[in-house]
């Protein structure tokens, strides 16, 4: 049987097992949401351990933080920054409102860690308590929110937008490698006038640049911060100039150039930049969408304009087939991004007061709609993109049984007698 120690929060005494670092409401958060086995990502719970460290280095500064628990703080959040606690943060994603539980977790996990390298024993917080020294001049409905828009713009930044400005690339070259290309447009799935490959290509190119600069865009508003609000905005409990030296600590260890919001009490309230991004990453989503059913259907038996990759075979019956696997791959994260947006859009809505309590659903649909997205489009640019090739002799046949390419014809014909014709060509006289 596994040992365990007593621990007592104010609804009384629990069992924490004895080699844990967390603590009574980590303990109770794991025995009440047994839901869906999904944890928040490990890049989230390293940048909340950097606010944990930034507080801490704030509050020595300000005179609020006994230096010698603030160093022991900061060197237990070193150690959950580069991983060395990784399993001890093992909550559901769907829990208490707002993400208490998890800040609690990393309040625990941070006090025991401190207590020991102070040479105290786990659970004795008269050394290093996990709400009076390690969460001191914070509140969950701050730190939260700001390790959401933290994690989710470090994460935008540095992978999803090089990773389009990749996809964008590989298209521009492909327009300017097919350029002259000739051959039947399309619209209702029908002929159309003629157009080349390249111009194709370059359309797909313009508009993931575009998109490209909408995500961009959305995540600027991510760069705002509400540490140092606590609880509902006011402050509370916070020094004076904690807001302004926590984020200047924070840009500090990421590098980059957060600020302080400019209404503590709206982003408290609200989570309309998270919003922002998504719906950006929706749309986005629409884009990839039609490229990919672009690719598939020109790549088809029927039509067979473009060669694609073969990456891998498309039946477990039938010898040799070959599908567009990477197409409908990138449709179905495509799908489950647009999934999120809806609920994250029915979570925005559900803001209350002071207080937007559904954090945690917003947090996990955000960051894992920024990765699967990035790996995704990292994965069709690479696999598909990379490799698509098109297919001369078909282009030309389809081009040549194209009677819609009479409509040049229409300026000086007129459009109904050109259209006799077409009609005529197609066996279709009245």
């Amino acid at each position: 049987m596994a040992k365990s120690r007593k621990e007592r929060d104010y609804l009384g005494e629990i069992l924490v097992p004895s080699d844990s670092y967390y603590g009574a409401q980590t303990a109770r958060a794991i025995r009440n949401f047994k839901i869906s086995g999904l944890r928040f990502p490990q890049d989230f719970i390293r940048d909340y351990a950097i606010v944990k460290l930034a507080s801490a280095r704030a509050n020595m500064r300000l005179g609020s933080l006994d230096k010698k628990k603030g160093h022991a703080i900061v060197r237990a959040c070193d150690d959950i920054v580069f991983g060395k606690l990784s399993d001890q943060f093992v909550l559901d994603v769907y829990q208490a409102g707002a993400g208490t539980s998890t800040n609690m977790n990393l309040n625990e996990v941070i006090a025991n860690k401190s207590i020991e390298i102070l040479g105290g024993k786990r659970g004795d917080y008269r050394v290093v308590h996990p709400n009076d020294h390690v969460n001191m001049s914070q509140s969950t409905n701050d730190t939260f929110h700001s390790v959401t828009h933290i994690a989710a713009y470090i994460e935008v930044r540095t992978k999803l937008l090089p990773t389009l400005e990749r996809m964008e690339r590989e298209l521009a070259k492909k327009g300017k490698e097919f350029r002259g290309m000739k051959k039947s447009g399309r619209t209702h799935g029908m002929f159309a006038v003629p157009i080349t490959l390249g111009q194709e290509f370059s359309g797909y190119a313009a508009t993931i640049s575009q998109r490209r600069k909408f995500v961009q865009k959305a995540a600027e508003s991510l760069r705002s911060l509400n540490l140092g609000g606590t609880a509902v905005g006011t402050g509370l409990n916070a020094p004076r100039g904690f807001s302004k030296e926590v984020v200047k600590e924070v840009n500090r260890i990421t590098g980059e150039n957060f600020t302080v919001a400019r209404n503590m009490f709206s982003m408290t309230q609200n989570t309309e930049a998270e919003l922002q991004v998504l719906d950006a990453m929706k749309t986005l989503s629409a884009s990839l969408i039609k490229i990919a059913d672009d690719v598939s259907y020109f790549s088809s038996s029927d039509v067979g304009e473009l060669s694609i990759p073969a990456v891998q075979p498309g039946s477990s019956i039938m010898p040799g087939k070959i599908n567009p696997s990477m197409a409908e791959m990138l449709k179905m994260v495509a799908f489950q991004v647009i999934g999120s947006d809806i609920t994250v859009t029915l979570a925005v809505q559900s803001g209350r007061q002071e207080l937007n309590v559904m954090m945690p659903v917003v947090a996990y649909n955000l960051l894992y709609s920024i990765e699967i997205l990035n790996n995704a489009v990292d994965a069709f640019t690479r696999r598909l993109l990379a490799g698509v090739r098109p297919n001369k002799a078909a282009m030309e046949k389809n081009l040549k049984r194209n009677p819609i390419t009479a409509t040049a014809m229409a300026p000086s014909l007129g459009y109904d007698e050109v259209a006799r014709i077409v009609r005529k060509s197609a066996g279709k006289r009245k």
